[in-house]
């Protein structure tokens, strides 16, 4: 990528400046920040297809060096029906056993998308990580992604890029243009916000841009805040566009959670990103009791309707998506304190009814409580939260 001087054409145009203003259900519910943008540019969009990823950095922080590793988290995605894995930073000094192209063979024979991370390089990034400088012009981008294709590879997430200047929101279009003549999705990370690109080119399926589960590696700040961030992030960050958070951790990385597992379990539905990297280590989803498993191989990443149910920023979050016929609703606990919530079901078509499996926080904090109820729209639906906790619920129309 070459960095040219600042500038523009006659006619001069900016782009849109927005504020979605209203009550909180207006925030969430708002699909304002796409709808002002440039509608789709890519005709075919049958191979765009959202869904659930393992991710095996945050467990392991240079565990896509080891190919051994990296099939462990391929059979993780296998045995829960999610369609990807990514192959995070460092896949290209890979050994112990095979190499990348082998690791892309192994997860397609069993049913797994691979996905591969790449640093943005140029001159804005000093970050080190390889592999970096391949996406920097169209030629080597054409390169790389036709080898991409090659080794049955569906989409790329591409790291660092430090800046909003004019050159690098002009880098990231180009990426994302370059990418869909190759079928490939993109995730964006260490990028600005969501500016509605989503729209334009819908093979871009998420963006980082938040302080997510990634800070359990950071720092004991984590620990402390997460229960009100993440009850805030429904009303402010995931508002404008889909968020790479990276949740559902029910293990611990390298500093300690204070979320319950009914929180933890909650993230899946209450942040939206088109593909949802799992982050936790195999055996934090392999070990659950089979009900939140079998919740977590069916949620969806990609959704129909959202709904603002209850709730206050930082304090308690409680959403409703819609995915087909299928409704989730999902809530969590911001503060240090027990809640009962009585939660409205007024998103349910009226009329009908629901098998509704209920899945809450049970006695302490990586325990579940568990129930299943048929219930309509006219229904209260009582759930028991602890400090910090959280819920999830499948309703299916019967």
């Amino acid at each position: 990528m070459r960095l040219q001087p600042l500038g523009t054409v006659e006619p001069w145009k900016s782009p849109w400046r927005v504020a979605v203003i209203g009550q909180l259900s207006d925030l969430v519910e708002s699909t304002l920040v796409n709808d002002v943008s440039e509608a789709s540019k890519i005709k075919d969009q049958s191979w765009i297809i959202p869904g659930l990823s393992s991710w095996v950095y945050w467990a392991n922080n240079h565990g896509t060096m080891d190919f051994k590793k990296v099939n462990q988290y391929t059979d993780l995605a296998a045995a829960m029906g999610w369609k990807y894995t990514l192959f995070d930073w460092e896949w290209d000094a890979m050994s112990n056993g095979g190499a990348i192209e082998d690791a892309a063979r192994y997860a397609n024979s069993k049913g797994v998308r691979p996905m591969l991370w790449y640093n943005s390089g140029g001159a804005h990034n000093r970050v080190t990580a390889t592999p970096r400088d391949r996406m920097l012009s169209s030629e080597s981008r054409a390169k790389e992604f036709a080898w991409l294709n090659k080794i049955g590879v569906y989409g790329i997430k591409i790291d660092f890029f430090e800046s909003d200047k004019q050159q690098i929101i002009n880098y990231y279009l180009d990426i994302l243009k370059d990418a869909a003549k190759y079928k490939l999705m993109v995730n964006f990370h260490g990028s600005t916000v969501p500016r509605g690109w989503s729209r334009t080119y819908p093979n871009l399926m998420s963006m980082e841009a938040v302080y997510g589960a990634e800070q359990y590696n950071n720092g004991p700040e984590m620990t402390a805040i997460a229960p009100g961030h993440n009850a805030t992030l429904a009303f402010t960050r995931n508002v404008i566009g889909p968020m790479d958070y990276t949740p559902v951790t029910f293990t611990n990385s390298q500093f300690q959670h204070s979320t319950t597992y009914g929180h933890e379990l909650a993230l899946s539905v209450l942040f939206e990103s088109a593909l949802q990297h799992m982050a936790d280590r195999p055996e934090g989803y392999l070990g659950l009791a089979e009900a939140p498993k079998e919740f977590l191989r069916k949620v969806p990443a990609g959704w129909d309707d959202t709904r603002f149910v209850d709730g206050y920023p930082g304090k308690l979050a409680i959403l409703a998506r819609r995915s087909g016929k299928n409704w989730y609703l999902a809530g969590i606990n911001g503060e240090s304190r027990s809640k009962k919530q009585q939660v409205k079901l007024s998103f349910l078509e009226k009329g009908k009814t629901y098998r509704a499996m209920v899945i809450q926080d049970g006695a302490y904090d990586t325990a579940f409580a568990v129930k299943e109820s048929l219930l309509s729209q006219a229904d209260i639906l009582t759930v028991d939260l602890l400090p910090r906790g959280g819920f999830a619920v499948h309703f299916q129309e019967q």
